[in-house]
Parts: structure tokens; sequence; C-alpha cells
């Protein structure tokens, strides 16, 4: 089918499709019980830092994922599970966080200056959260733009800081293009498998709820941004 305006109603097929294919991929691993875990989630010594631009979703919207993450709590306990406070979209990575990068490398208030001027502009956007589909590392909400915005704002950093003069990571890792937040993550082996993979089949449809993104954060973080290691640089109305 032809999209009539591109690229958002096929993105949106697109990216249905590619959380499908995550899940399928994940299931036959999480089935057997062979869960990636993340051996860093608990470790003292995880000095992984980076700056990222993110957005974070309302209350609502976090009540209702953590309601529909009820089920998982009690089949897999042990397992790590986002708080509310640290949910988040990320829109894109200006440094990914890596070992040993501190604030002291850079200039923060030119990185809020730029992001500042790379937003400048721009209008709010909307997002779907509908379903749940998952990694051999974690559980993941599907997220869906139901405009434009995201991908404008995405691209507007991208432009801005090829010319910035300002080290940057962006896309050095891959190409960012989901809406997902990542939700739960697995660092402890799965006590029972087979109920987790029923679970994530119950939900991978679940409509979660729709919501204006019209402030994002430029923030320092570790790699899971986790509020007690996040300090917020900047926020910026769009």
């Amino acid at each position: 089918m032809a999209c009539l305006r591109p690229p958002y109603p096929c993105q949106l097929m697109d990216l249905a499709a590619h959380y499908d294919a995550l899940r399928q991929t994940a299931r036959p691993r999480l089935a057997s019980g062979a869960a990636e875990l993340d051996t860093l989630l608990d470790s003292p010594l995880d000095t992984r830092r980076g700056l990222t631009v993110l957005a974070r979703p309302p209350a609502a919207i976090t009540a209702a994922i953590e309601a529909l993450l009820a089920d998982f709590r009690r089949i897999e306990p042990a397992q790590y599970y986002y708080p509310a406070a640290d949910m988040h979209l990320t829109i894109l990575s200006i440094i990914s966080a890596h070992a040993g990068f501190s604030l002291a490398a850079i200039e923060p208030a030119a990185y809020a200056r730029a992001v500042g001027e790379a937003l400048r502009g721009l209008p709010p956007f909307a997002i779907r959260y509908a379903g749940l589909t998952a990694v051999p590392g974690g559980v993941l909400v599907q997220g869906f733009p139901l405009d434009e915005g995201l991908q404008l704002l995405r691209e507007a950093l991208r432009a801005h800081f090829r010319q910035a003069g300002l080290a940057h990571s962006i896309d050095q890792r891959y190409q960012i293009q989901t809406a997902h937040s990542t939700v739960i993550r697995f660092r402890s082996p799965l006590a029972s498998p087979a109920l987790l993979v029923a679970a994530l089949e119950r939900c991978q449809r679940q409509f979660i709820g729709t919501f204006e993104v019209n402030t994002v954060e430029l923030v320092f973080s570790d790699w899971y941004q986790r509020a007690a290691h996040t300090q917020r640089l900047a926020t910026y109305r769009l």
C-alpha cells in the first residue's frame, strides 16, 4: 500500500513489523531460559555515562505501564523494573554512555545551547504506546509516532550537531528510528520462562495510551537513566 503522506502511515506499519520481529527473535531464547543478563546493572564499578535528549511520558501513561507489568513482577520478581520516574523515550543520544565519560570532558552549557538552537520552532508531537515486545535482555513498550514531529526533532538535532563543532557520537552505534521505552531488564536467571513468554503474548497488542510530548530534556546520566545518576542540564518547551 502506498503512503499517502510519506513516511508516516507506512512508518507505523514498519514499526509494528519491527517490534514483532524483535519479539519473535527473542521468544526462543526466553522460552529456553537463556535470557541475556545485564551484569553491569547492579555493579558499583559501572562508570558509563552519556548525554541524551529525552522525553518523559506523563503520570497517567507510567501508571498504565506499571499496571501492565504487575503480572511480570509476580512471574519474575528478581528482574529490574524501571521505576515510573526513570521511564523515558530517547529522542537522541548526543554522546552515547561509555566508561569514564564525565561533564568535565565537555562544556555542558555549549551543548545545552546547541540543543536549544536545534529545537527552536519545532512543534510538539504525539506518541501512541501499545503493546510490549522483547529483546533477549529485556522487555520494551512499543511506541508509535502519530505525526512527523519526532522525526523532525531527531533530524534537526542531527543536522545541527553535524555543523556545531561539538564532539558527539550521534548515530555511531545505530540510527535510532523507534519510539520504544525499556521497562524491564533481566539481571537474574529467569524463574518461569514459559509464564514470561505467555505474559508477553497476552500483552503484545495491549493499548496503553496516547500522549503529547511538548517538553524534552537534555540529561547527563548513566546507561539506564536512573534518577539517582541523572543530572538535568536543560529543559526545552516545544
